[in-house]
Order: structure tokens, then C-alpha cells, then sequence
């Protein structure tokens, strides 16, 4: 009985750290394309101003 917990806490927690990993990359990807189109309209602000 034990056995099998300790194999599917194993599953979860690896799973888990993966999980983590990926949503650590997104969130960089993103906040890199968010960091570039900021700096995009700032460079043309002369010419978007109403």
C-alpha cells in the first residue's frame, strides 16, 4: 500500500517540477514580447500621438 503512494507522490512531483518549468518559460516569452511592443511604440510615440 505504501509503495504505491510513494510511486504516485513520485509521478505528481515530477509532473509538477515540469509544469513549473514550462510556466517559468511562458511567463519569460511573454514578458520579453511585452518588453519588445512596448519598446516599439515608444520609438514611433511622436507619430501615434492623437
Amino acid at each position: 500500500m505504501e509503495e504505491k503512494l510513494y510511486k504516485k507522490m513520485k509521478h505528481i512531483g515530477a509532473s509538477d517540477l515540469i509544469f513549473g518549468i514550462v510556466t517559468m518559460v511562458f511567463g519569460i516569452a511573454v514578458g520579453v514580447i511585452m518588453i519588445v511592443n512596448g519598446a516599439k511604440l515608444l520609438t514611433y510615440k511622436s507619430e501615434n500621438l492623437f
